[in-house]
């Protein structure tokens, strides 16, 4: 596959997509909207590459999709644009279901149409790979683990906005026949993740030794995909996954939230000592819990492993250090994301 339409490309996961595609001698046409966790200083580095073009607009614009479709004629679509913050959920359900819902429905309208008027050929070749979330299936007891047959039962606006996409691409697929793969994964982290999520707020907020905000009592389990696996994953469910299958993609790595902040607290204590010789744990703080905050989630990435052979290569311990040295080195990155609309606080309380 040579050439890619991937949105939101410009964000946490889509950038290392883009960075790791582009490196590998993809052509990326790159369509992000640029909202408040989209940023280009993600992809300063293919700044004059001629393999990769950005386009700021929205999935939504049906004119400027199918603009871009014609000119380019990719051979895959890899669908990342998406409001993707469970606390932003809370306080503001409605820009979920316009970016999740409303605006993947319309990508994929423009999809359909576009594709439906090609040759057989490039017809049998394309693929529309849909990233989806591993909360649509909801919460796990102690026990257990989310398969591709998991019913769904999303439990926050988030994951619910998600859920009907996912639904929509299926659809899509059953009623149109388009050539669809779907994958869930499990929570992502690694460079260039915007600091709202745990573990680079976590980061931020302990470099300057403010306080570290842990929900509930902080027991609430994870399964940890550093993201330059999730992407190698999503590659190699484009070039060999099943039409119209899902597959589950998790790092193999659950962790209580608690266990995660304490090792972040860790390494940096570490790398980077508190002037008055404090070790960072001191500084954490339970806080009031999200409201509907999901126990636990853990994926079973088992069929992906077994039908595609991809298995995750970073384990939680390299990941988690790696991420943190990333971080240090890039507080000029940092600074550029807090740039007012975002200063750390607390979101989601309802």
């Amino acid at each position: 596959m040579a050439t890619l339409l991937v949105t939101g490309g410009a964000g946490f996961i889509g950038g290392n997509f883009v960075l790791q595609v582009v490196a590998d001698g993809f052509t990326v046409v790159n369509l992000d909207k640029l909202t408040y966790a989209g940023n280009l200083d993600t992809l300063q580095t293919l700044n004059g590459n001629p393999r990769h073009r950005f386009v700021h607009g929205d999935i939504g614009d049906r004119a400027l999709v199918t603009k871009l479709l014609a000119e380019h004629a990719p051979d895959a679509v890899v669908n990342f644009a998406a409001e993707s913050h469970v606390d932003r959920s809370i306080d503001g359900p409605a820009a979920f279901i316009e970016t999740n819902v409303v605006g993947t429905l319309a990508l994929l309208e423009s999809v359909r149409d576009w594709w439906k008027a090609r040759d057989d050929a490039a017809r049998d070749r394309f693929r529309f790979l849909h990233v989806s979330t591993d909360e649509v299936y909801g919460s796990l007891g102690e026990a257990g683990k989310f398969t591709e047959a998991t019913p769904y039962a999303p439990n926050s606006p988030y994951s619910a906005s998600k859920a009907a996409s996912d639904h929509l691409v299926r659809a899509f697929h059953h009623t149109y026949g388009l050539p669809v793969l779907t994958t869930n994964c499990s929570n992502n982290y690694g460079p260039y993740q915007f600091p709202e999520k745990l573990i680079p707020l976590i980061i931020a907020r302990a470099l300057v030794a403010e306080k570290l905000p842990v929900y509930g009592d902080g027991r609430n389990v994870r399964d940890w995909l550093f993201v330059e696996d999730h992407c190698r994953a999503i590659r190699r469910v484009l070039e060999a996954g099943r039409v119209g299958e899902t597959y589950n993609v998790g790092g193999d790595a659950e962790r209580e939230n608690i266990q995660v902040v304490k090792t972040v607290c860790a390494l940096l204590d570490e790398r980077r000592p508190l002037a008055d010789g404090r070790e960072r744990e001191t500084l954490i703080e339970f806080v009031k819990d999200r409201p509907g905050h999901d126990r636990r989630y853990a994926i079973d990435a088992s069929k992906i492993q077994r039908e595609l052979g991809w298995k995750p290569s970073v384990d939680f311990e390299t990941g988690i250090a790696r991420t943190v040295d990333w971080y240090l080195a890039n507080q000029e990155w940092v600074q550029r994301v807090l740039d007012g609309s975002y200063r750390m606080e607390r979101l989601g309380q309802a």
